[in-house]
């Protein structure tokens, strides 16, 4: 069939068509209130998030040189009210709504009641670090509460694999709608019962809405009673759920959960090549220190090197003697002039000194008493006289009292 080119558009054409509709200017300067959801503040500084009510969302954006002067941040479940124009995104054909002014309309209720858990929860210690359990090191079953179906056991199973091989028990739980607060719980529990090191308890990402059952105080109270350790890895790295802060450990995907539960592999058989080459460089080290020291010894031990070391050291002890003697030489005339000159003190006041200026010493026969005095002799007294040279014996025959006194 042959058709006319004037008016046949390509996808490109049809869009932008549909936009210059869009915003003739019909839907600008709107107001729209809804609950904010499935929110981003990206690295760029732009912030994208869904508008939504009970029937209907809208996807929206706030470029940065809107929001810089917010006085306050979206979150997921924040009621608001947003001023905006209409657009239409052209590479994917879709309508949004660029919004230049954000109001906040009220606290979203499940937000309110996430704050309220999570306040009550940390009173109550739940949170505490004390309460932490520490991972094992090298863990040997992992237990997995997730969906069976769908990108986070996958993910999980293949990080696993590259990093750390180990047995991998997985318990199919509900994670998202009624049931799935009970079914987590139940996930939990039955794990306790085996013999698994530490458990992952993951989902991917999505609205408050449906991560819900993840910040359900029963499911925070079971992963705070578990005995074994549990990696939370709920939604993206910036879905915060209570069960996060019961958890012993936060990961920020289900990704980086099994990355956190074991170790790397090849990471640990670089360390141990690390530690092997230190070991061998340190072996050789010593060794060759002993080597050189036998050298030294073997040197030592060769006979004209002993008799080198041992002229060395005769020499030397003639040294020390010569050093020796003419210490002691010193000694003796230093004890030689002292002693003279004591002797000489002594010989002033010595009897025989005495003798040699001609005074002499008389003495009683025969007990040799001193005689200083006629008193202590009579006539015919033996008595001896010692002068200088020697001794006169006499006796005597009269006695006179002398008046020099």
């Amino acid at each position: 069939m042959d058709f006319e080119e004037k008016g046949i558009y390509t996808v490109h054409e049809f869009t932008r068509a549909v936009k210059a509709i869009l915003t003739d200017g019909t839907f600008n300067d709107v107001w729209i209130r809804g609950e904010v959801s499935n929110y981003t503040n990206h690295s760029s500084g732009h912030r994208y998030f869904t508008l939504k009510d009970k029937n209907s969302q809208l996807q929206c954006v706030m470029f940065k040189w809107y929001g810089q002067n917010m006085r306050f941040e979206l979150e997921h479940g924040m009621k608001v009210i947003v001023l905006g124009d209409i657009d239409v995104y052209e590479q994917r054909g879709q309508y949004q709504l660029k919004v230049r002014a954000v109001r906040p309309d009220g606290v979203g209720e499940l937000y309110k009641a996430y704050e309220q858990l999570k306040n009550k929860l940390a009173l109550e210690g739940l949170f505490s670090p004390e309460h932490k359990k520490p991972l094992p090191a090298f863990p040997e079953k992992i237990g997995v509460a997730t969906s069976d179906t769908g990108a986070v056991i996958h993910d999980i199973l293949t990080v696993l694999k590259r990093r750390y091989p180990v047995t991998v028990k997985l318990f199919p739980t509900i994670v998202q709608g009624e049931y799935a607060a009970a079914s987590i719980v139940r996930s939990i529990e039955m794990l306790n019962k085996t013999d698994v090191d530490v458990i992952i308890l993951g989902r991917g990402g999505g609205s408050i809405e449906d991560l819900w059952a993840f910040n359900e105080e029963t499911v925070a109270r079971a992963i705070f009673n578990s005995r074994i350790p549990i990696i939370s890895a709920v939604g993206h790295e910036t879905d915060y759920t209570i069960a996060d802060f019961a958890a012993d450990v936060r990961a920020p995907t289900p990704s980086a959960a099994a990355g956190i539960a074991v170790p790397d592999r090849q990471e640990l058989l670089n360390n141990l090549a690390r530690l092997n080459d230190r070991l061998v460089v340190n072996m050789e080290y010593w060794i060759n220190e002993k080597l050189s020291c036998v050298a030294e010894l073997d040197k030592s031990v060769e006979p004209l090197r002993f008799m080198d070391k041992l002229d060395e050291h005769i020499q030397h002890i003639d040294e020390l003697t010569e050093r020796q003697g003419i210490g002691i030489k010193r000694i003796i005339e230093v004890k030689n002039a002292l002693f003279n000159a004591l002797a000489g003190m002594l010989d002033a006041v010595s009897p025989l000194g005495t003798l040699t200026r001609g005074y002499s010493i008389v003495m009683k026969l025969p007990d040799m008493g001193l005689v200083s005095s006629i008193k202590e002799v009579k006539k015919d007294d033996d008595i001896r006289i010692i002068v200088t040279d020697g001794k006169i014996n006499c006796c005597v025959k009269d006695k006179e009292v002398c008046k020099w006194k």
